[in-house]
């Protein structure tokens, strides 16, 4: 894949330049030259006539951000910015309301321009060619479209796809009924391929296939393991999706991508090469860049591979410090392979009146691809609390939000799992437990049962532990020697089960188990499960 340039000349005059943040800097260009060594400039204009190159009256964008990873500035009257870069600088128009930048035949944003004079090293997966010499004028293409105050995004945790089996799984699994669920983007919180970068132009060519804008993060399993470091980790991610970390104006809310894997090699001070959940400094740098010129009642939504809590302490704090007067956070990660409602407080550093919700998201692909396959040959990849594979459908309205769980080639009200007996003795019915997993559930859930009709409503009480049909799952596998190549994962605590008994009394014969949940945003969803009295 080719990086596609936009170059035009610059007219002359003086340039405006707003430091989110700062005070006002005016810069003299001399535009009838070339720009000076370790500086670009450029044009943010419309493109009215869709070609993706400036031409005569195609106008500016004024008051648009652009970003070199480290710097944000702000377009002048006439769209015009300049930023300092190095031989490796990918610099990237920060998405503003109502635009959008030139998004390719796969639907991928390319709203950016990678510099690299003397290309990616030569690493096992190919990074980015060389780009030669700066371009005189490195400029953006935006296009106005319509973002209403509400909308909806599809947002699913990894993908995680080690060959073309895997990308033919996610593909019947998961992207053919996205096409027909209506949503402004889509998003994948990192590993997106399983360490084969390899599969990355038929995992793109496949999540293409659903139709919307898809925005991708990094992940752990997105890394070039050969890099000496982890500034060159990426380099094959940035050949296919640009900059490891950005952000981005959709309606009223801004989102900010983060890469928050640092990658190291074995060395003397390390045993063996790994990775930890981090930023840098470069890059916390760019977040308080962005921030400080988004308004404080916007809703930001944070979205990153590892888990918030997983930063070091002195970081996250750090992180936390840059949101602390915010009216409207939410930050969203994969990695975990179950899903978790984290309310992060005090005890994490986070110090608002408010804790900070953060949504572990279900994986797409549940737990590496594993489990039993079905009559159409794909495992169904239960995660490791029980949830099924899937995805989130958020809906974001103003500072508000929600999720839907859906579950892969489930039906959409397909929430929860309930385990009870299939044969229950009138003697023993009192001390018969039900269990429920709530897949999307939190600790701000509350869950209902009732036996029959008519029965009386009872409130069904937290229970941590592994969820029992996972278990069961696990049990099967012992005496199934065909399934080495699909073994699930070891169970984990499920942090969204519900549990109660059978109330005395039950009359013989057969019955339903009725459950009612409510969630934190005032979605209720029901199931049920036939018993047998006896």
């Amino acid at each position: 894949m080719q990086v596609r340039r936009w170059q035009v000349g610059v007219g002359g005059g003086l340039v405006l330049l707003m430091m989110w943040g700062c005070a006002r800097t005016h810069l003299a260009l001399d535009s009838q030259s070339a720009p000076a060594a370790g500086w670009a400039t450029g044009v943010v204009y419309h493109d009215r006539n869709g070609n993706a190159v400036r031409d005569a009256r195609e106008p500016g964008v004024p008051h648009v951000c652009v970003s070199n990873g480290r710097e944000v500035v702000q377009t002048d009257a006439s769209g015009r910015y300049r930023l300092p870069v190095d031989d490796d600088t990918i610099l990237f128009v920060i998405k503003p309301r109502g635009w959008r930048p030139v998004v390719d035949d796969n639907h991928i944003s390319r709203g950016y321009y990678i510099h690299k004079p003397h290309g990616s090293p030569a690493f096992e997966y190919p990074g980015v060619p060389p780009t030669g010499p700066l371009p005189a004028s490195v400029d953006f293409a935006l296009y106005p479209q319509d973002e209403p105050q509400r909308f909806r995004a599809i947002i699913m945790g990894d993908s995680q796809v080690t060959n073309a089996k895997e990308v033919a799984y996610l593909a019947h699994d998961i992207i053919e009924e996205l096409a027909g669920v209506e949503a402004a983007f889509g998003m994948t919180l990192g590993d997106l391929v399983n360490n084969n970068l390899a599969m990355y132009d038929d995992l793109i060519a496949t999540v293409a296939q659903a139709g919307k804008t898809w925005y991708h993060v990094s992940g752990n399993h997105d890394e070039n393991y050969d890099a000496p470091a982890d500034r060159q980790a990426l380099e094959t991610y940035q050949r296919h999706f640009g900059p490891p970390y950005y952000a981005f104006d959709y309606g009223p809310v801004h989102f900010l991508v983060l890469d928050d894997v640092v990658w190291e090699q074995k060395s003397p001070q390390r045993e063996k090469a790994g990775y930890y959940a981090g930023l840098g400094e470069k890059q916390m740098e760019f977040v308080r860049n962005d921030l400080s010129g988004v308004p404080r009642d916007r809703l930001v939504v944070l979205t990153m591979h590892i888990p918030l809590r997983e930063l070091r302490e002195a970081e996250r704090e750090q992180l936390f410090a840059l949101l602390a007067d915010r009216l409207h956070t939410l930050s969203l990660s994969g990695h975990y392979h179950h899903a978790l409602h984290d309310f992060l407080a005090a005890e994490q550093g986070w110090h608002s009146r408010e804790p900070h919700h953060h949504m572990v998201v279900v994986t797409s692909c549940g737990c590496w691809w594993g489990g039993v396959p079905d009559e159409v040959g794909i495992p169904h990849a239960t995660m490791r609390d029980g949830v099924p594979n899937g995805y989130l459908i958020a809906t974001f309205d103003g500072h508000k939000y929600s999720f839907e769980f859906k579950a892969a080639r489930r039906p959409a009200d397909y929430q929860m799992q309930i385990f009870a007996p299939e044969r229950v003795a009138r003697a023993d019915a009192a001390g018969t437990e039900v269990v429920v997993n709530v897949f999307a559930g939190g600790p701000r859930s509350v869950v209902h049962m009732r036996v029959g009709d008519g029965g009386e409503w009872l409130t069904l009480q937290p229970a941590r532990r592994p969820d029992p049909y996972y278990v069961r799952l696990k049990e099967a596998e012992k005496s199934a020697e065909y399934l080495q190549a699909h073994r699930l994962p070891k169970e984990v605590e499920c942090l969204h089960l519900w549990a109660g008994h059978l109330p005395a009394g039950l009359p013989t014969g057969t019955t339903t188990i009725h459950v009612r949940t409510t969630d934190m945003f005032g979605q209720t969803y029901e199931a049920r499960r036939v018993i047998t009295i006896e």
